[in-house]
C-alpha cells in the first residue's frame, strides 16, 4: 500500500497598519500557543487573497480593512511537523475596533510598533520578520 501524501497547507497572514503600528494577537491553542501573530488563515478553495485577508480579518477581529495587497510568502514547518506556505498581505485599517471574536484561538489583540513587537512570534510571522521587509513603507 501506498503511503498518502501530505502536502503543505496555505495559509495567509494579515498585516494591518494603523496610526503606525501594528495589529497582532496572543495565540492560544496547540498550535502556537503563547505566541504573537497578526490575523489570518487558510486560504480557501476559489477565495482570491483580497477577499481571504478581509474574511480572515472579519472573522477574528471584527474590523473592516482597506487596499489588501501582497507584499511577500514564506515556507514554514513546525515541530509538529505541520507546513504551511504562508501568503503575507499587508493593508490599512478601514474600520472597527480590534475584539476577540474567536476566545478558542486569540487570548487578546493589541497594537505595536514594527520595531518593537513582542515575543515570542508566530513561526510565520517570525519568518516574515526575518526577511527584514518593513511592512510600513510597502
Amino acid at each position: 500500500m501506498t503511503p498518502a501524501i501530505v502536502r503543505p497547507q496555505v495559509g495567509l497572514g494579515v498585516i494591518i497598519r494603523r496610526r503606525g503600528k501594528v495589529l497582532l494577537g496572543k495565540r492560544r491553542g496547540d498550535h502556537g500557543g503563547d505566541t504573537w501573530c497578526y490575523p489570518g488563515g487558510h486560504l480557501e478553495q476559489g477565495e482570491s487573497w483580497e477577499t481571504c485577508a478581509r474574511r480572515e480579518v472579519r472573522e477574528e477581529t471584527g474590523m473592516e480593512i482597506d487596499n489588501p495587497r501582497f507584499v511577500s510568502a514564506t515556507n514554514d514547518i513546525y515541530q509538529s511537523g505541520r507546513h504551511y506556505v504562508t501568503v503575507i498581505m499587508v493593508c490599512d485599517w478601514q474600520s472597527g475596533e480590534a475584539r476577540v471574536k474567536e476566545p478558542e484561538k486569540c487570548l487578546g489583540w493589541d497594537w505595536f510598533d514594527w520595531d518593537a513587537l513582542p515575543a515570542p512570534l508566530f513561526l510565520s510571522t517570525q519568518h516574515f520578520v526575518d526577511l527584514g521587509i518593513d511592512p510600513m513603507s510597502v
